[in-house]
């Protein structure tokens, strides 16, 4: 598949995270960003949040979706700045334009995909929102989006209050479709020569993944079956989370073979009970053998217990922090990395897949309007142009005229 160019204006996490696929693909990814405004930060929010890791509004939570992106800021509320917009999407032949600002506001940024397939009939254009364009005006924050597609009722203890997901789960799966549209839409447009319009509702791309809830409304779930169980499954009994003498072990039981392998372990055979036999016997007493499981395995150590699971047959993992997973051996090889501007090495999150991510060195996520002048002489503007743009606001590049071209 050939390189293309990708134009995204894009801040917080949802969006950004898409293009990184494309980037890790070999794509040039070029992201816009605001111009400074008013008396706050300027660009996206996310350039300022957690440690400093290379100046320029880099810190630590913005690095990781942006690696080997380029950056310009662009004031898409005047005129000029939208026909700069175009100018871009022309010069540089760009095949997707993406975007994750409110619909309300498309039209008049010149960002909708009316106005910019005028300057590239081939475009591909894909919005993220939190509902879709039918609700213009909805911002789409993850953990509000957790909330109301269900997520938070459906995790954390059954008596306890409903719970975030440790990841902005709602995010990441809009960024994934958006990706996954846009290789769809690259293929139709391979026999059609024709470009589209893709909008992403974050709300209904959360909804889909009910799949193991949703349905059971109309089939007569229990209520146990469609609310919080903490970290039982509410089908396949018992599997869950149960402590050891030293750290906690997640086993998972997903049949009655398994099961009976479970309770041929040494140490756990007092759990062979007639009534346990079956996944609906084991359902009904499901509170007691949580307690009797958890009696046992609380009286051995973690990494003893895992041998007995794995010589058993039975799934199981322990409770790994975040940096013990950095360190697993399935995944060490795999890690991405980029390159701090002092010299170190930073090893990230690996790639989803190896067969769509080839490129997992990837250069150190962008500055604030570093590429501005580099990227607009590209479609044409001379270095006095880029200068008067820059006093006048319409673009931002950090002030250094070593960067202006030539």
């Amino acid at each position: 598949m050939r390189a293309r160019t990708v134009l995204s204006l894009e801040q917080a996490l949802s969006l950004p995270y898409a293009t990184l696929r494309f980037a890790q693909l070999g794509w040039r990814v070029i992201r816009i960003e605001a111009t400074p405004a008013g008396g706050g930060l300027p660009g996206d929010p996310n350039r300022y949040i957690g440690n400093r890791a290379g100046g320029d509004g880099r810190r630590s939570y913005f690095i990781a979706p942006n690696v080997g992106k380029e950056a310009i800021a662009l004031d898409l509320k005047t005129a000029e700045g939208r026909d700069i917009l175009k100018r871009l999407v022309s010069a540089l032949d760009v095949d997707i334009f993406c975007c994750n600002t409110l619909p309300a506001r498309y039209r008049k940024l010149g960002i909708d995909y009316e106005t910019l397939k005028g300057a590239n009939p081939r475009l591909i254009w894909a919005g993220i929102s939190a509902m879709g364009p039918d609700y213009p005006d909805v911002p789409g924050y993850d953990p509000a989006l957790q909330a109301m597609a269900g997520f938070m009722d459906l995790t954390g203890d059954a008596d306890g209050a409903p719970m975030l997901s440790g990841i902005p789960l709602i995010d990441l799966k809009a960024g994934d479709e958006l990706f996954a549209a846009v290789m769809m839409a690259l293929a139709e447009r391979a026999e059609s020569g024709a470009g589209q319009a893709i909008d992403i509702s974050m709300l209904q791309a959360a909804a889909s993944w009910l799949i193991t809830a949703w349905p059971l409304i109309e089939l007569d779930g229990a209520a146990a079956e469609i609310g919080r169980s903490g970290n039982a499954h509410r089908k396949f009994i018992p599997t869950n989370a149960y402590p050891t003498a030293d750290g906690f072990i997640y086993i998972a039981i997903g049949n009655d073979r398994q099961w009976q392998r479970l309770t041929g372990i040494p140490g756990l055979e007092t759990l062979a009970r007639p009534e346990w036999q079956t996944n609906e016997g084991r359902m009904a007493g499901r509170k007691t053998l949580y307690r009797d499981i958890a009696a046992i395995t609380s009286g051995l150590g973690r990494a003893d217990l895992a041998v007995r699971l794995q010589a058993a047959g039975i799934p199981h993992a322990t409770i790994n922090s975040v940096r013990e997973v950095a360190g697993l051996g399935a995944l060490k090889d795999k890690r991405a990395t980029t390159t701090a501007p002092d010299g170190r090495i930073i090893h990230m999150q690996p790639p989803a897949t190896d067969r769509m991510a080839p490129v997992t060195d990837l250069p150190f996520a962008p500055g604030y309007g570093a590429d501005s002048f580099a990227v607009l002489g590209e479609a044409g503007y001379d270095a006095d142009t880029l200068r008067r743009l820059r006093d006048r606001g319409i673009i931002y590049q950090p002030p250094t005229d070593s960067d202006v071209p030539a």
